[in-house]
């Protein structure tokens, strides 16, 4: 069996964005959740001097911008994204003086920042919940939430019947300082996370003030978290089935579309206008395109992408449809194969059904992790190849598997707390990043510091940064090598795609005049077409050809267009 191929002249590792005045529509961004990234002071929690000194390491991957989880100052119940204060940051983390220092620091190194903003909700620590706590129903301090008197002959039921996002009601019952029971309070998430009501000014003025604060400290732009769940229906009216496009309670609403043009009309003020991201499920392409439109959101994630399951025609469809959806509006489409939310790939490929569902992560499902392996790498040069912008959340590309055996005493996801244990959560995802050793915390936090706020598992030695930096067929050699190409390579990135012609089990398509991008997801190898030249394969080819669950990208060595009609297998001909 052959070794996967080095790159072809290979790019230095910071080579400037093809067009800077645009550099979202092709940026590579890294997701830093800094709790669990590196741990400089030995408090077992992640900081932000420990991203800092790891500024090489990132610049060395070739990523163009860090977009951080909430590091504000939280009380935690939703690690991080129940915020207290907008305009500090937690001291778990640091200061904001060293904020500034990293924002500083990465861009003189080439590398932006993107910030999280979490909009829809603020913690029940934050001043103006507990001024609005403190104060008697009716009162302007409650008008900024969403207070009702409940339902039944005492008010003892919930204003309606709204679920929350993390499971049970969507409303918890006040008390006054006797203990008498109050008014109830909308929380979409947890309890701790009550609901802003967006039809208040103060709120818009305040999230306006948000913005400029990070911009005029260098931010690059902002994560808008759970962009559109903010407007709320007044009347409260119930779920249903039948509710059409713009009509659901709390989910997009046509109303929202006015808090991110104000917003956008802010990012554009700037000499280097800021760009705004936006966190949006929605199954309706029309509905999602809507928030990219010119004068609102630069981009969103795409997580029809990320949820796909492994399957050339589900995945062709995923593409194509995304393609289609942003094109109207002029919009590059973000690709994205995980998240602080979601099964990491190497486990999620592994598994019998290779999508993802947050209703369909139960622990202890069956996983072939070395076919995960397999196909996360495949899945990874899909995505550096497809136009747009691509999003890697951290260890990704190391290949780390989800961690499903976390004790119950060490679970921290509010999630597998209000499912009473059903649900996994999302902690599995969140395990700190192995960076030296043979044994945990593997160099995230010095030797004798704290205990990892969670554990990383005994067998991660082989997957730590410094074993995988001297394997050249490690997970991130390709990721790497994968992004050095992508940077040097003119026809990656922002632009268009073209299909080529090829069997069912196989995607196939070229970007500009000599580059090819072949993934094989069928049981036989395939052989390349005639006159390429392999620039880079995500796992060793067969003889000279692509076996199952491999992506090669190809040079037409002749620099003309490739062609190929599809219909080449082992042993024909190639003419």
């Amino acid at each position: 069996m052959a070794a996967a191929p080095e790159p072809v002249d290979p790019a230095p590792a910071r080579a400037e964005p093809h067009d800077d005045a645009n550099w979202w529509r092709e940026a590579v961004v890294y997701q830093v959740y800094v709790r669990s990234f590196a741990d400089a002071n030995g408090d077992g929690i992640g900081d932000l001097a420990g991203v800092r000194a790891r500024l090489p390491y990132l610049r060395d991957l070739g990523v163009d911008a860090l977009w951080f989880s909430p590091w504000y100052p939280s009380p935690m119940a939703d690690t991080g994204y129940d915020i207290s204060d907008y305009r500090s940051i937690d001291p778990a983390f640091g200061t904001l003086e060293e904020a500034e220092q990293l924002i500083a620091e990465a861009r003189a190194l080439g590398i932006r920042t993107i910030i999280d903003i979490v909009p829809n909700h603020v913690s029940d620590q934050h001043p103006w919940f507990r001024e609005a706590l403190d104060s008697p129903p009716g009162s302007p301090e409650r008008e900024r939430f969403w207070f009702r008197p409940g339902a039944g002959a005492e008010g003892e039921l919930p204003p309606n019947g709204w679920q929350s996002i993390f499971g049970g009601c969507a409303w918890t019952r006040t008390e006054d300082a006797a203990g008498a029971p109050g008014e109830w309070y909308l929380h979409l998430f947890a309890p701790e996370q009550p609901d802003l009501n967006w039809t208040h000014p103060d709120v818009w003025a305040e999230h306006e003030d948000i913005l400029r604060f990070w911009f005029e400290r260098g931010v690059a732009g902002v994560r808008i978290d759970s962009a559109g769940l903010l407007v709320k229906d007044p009347q409260l009216a119930e779920e249903t089935a039948e509710s059409g496009p713009g009509e659901h309670p709390f989910t997009d609403r046509d109303d929202v579309h006015e808090i991110y043009r104000q917003w956008r009309a802010i990012a554009d003020g700037y000499a280097e206008p800021r760009i705004l991201v936006g966190e949006i499920w929605l199954p309706d392409a029309e509905r999602f395109a809507r928030y990219l439109r010119p004068d609102e959101l630069h981009i969103a994630f795409n997580f029809d992408f990320l949820a796909c399951p492994w399957e050339p025609d589900r995945m062709r469809n995923s593409i194509e449809s995304a393609l289609a959806a942003h094109a109207p509006v002029d919009a590059p489409t973000t690709w994205v194969l995980s998240n602080h939310d979601v099964t990491r790939p190497v486990t999620r490929y592994g598994r019998a059904d290779t999508s993802f569902a947050f209703e369909s992560k139960r622990a202890g499902t069956p996983t072939d992790l070395e076919r995960g392996h397999r196909r996360a790498r495949a899945a990874a040069l899909l995505a550096m190849a497809l136009p747009g912008s691509m999003y890697v959340y951290q260890g990704e590309e190391l290949g780390l598997p989800e961690v499903e055996d976390i004790p119950f005493d060490r679970r921290q996801d509010p999630m597998w707390l209000r499912s009473g244990g059903v649900d996994p959560g999302r902690d599995g995802c969140r395990v700190p990043i192995p960076w030296a050793g043979d044994r945990p915390p593997y160099g995230f936090s010095e030797a004798g510091a704290d205990r990892p706020w969670l554990d990383p598992p005994e067998n991660w030695a082989p997957l730590t940064v410094a074993a995988q930096s001297e394997t050249a067929t490690s997970m991130l050699s390709l990721y790497r090598a994968g992004l050095r190409l992508r940077r040097a390579t003119p026809a990656l990135g922002d632009g268009s795609l073209r299909w080529l012609p090829s069997a069912d089990a196989v995607l196939s398509f070229a970007r500009g005049d000599d580059f090819a991008c072949i993934v094989n997801f069928g049981h036989e190898p395939i052989e390349l077409p005639a006159g390429t030249d392999v620039l880079i394969a995500s796992n060793d080819l067969e003889g000279g050809a692509l076996p199952q669950d491999t992506t090669v990208w190809l040079r037409q060595a002749n620099g003309e267009a490739p062609s190929w009609d599809g219909s080449t297998r082992p042993g024909l001909s190639k003419g």
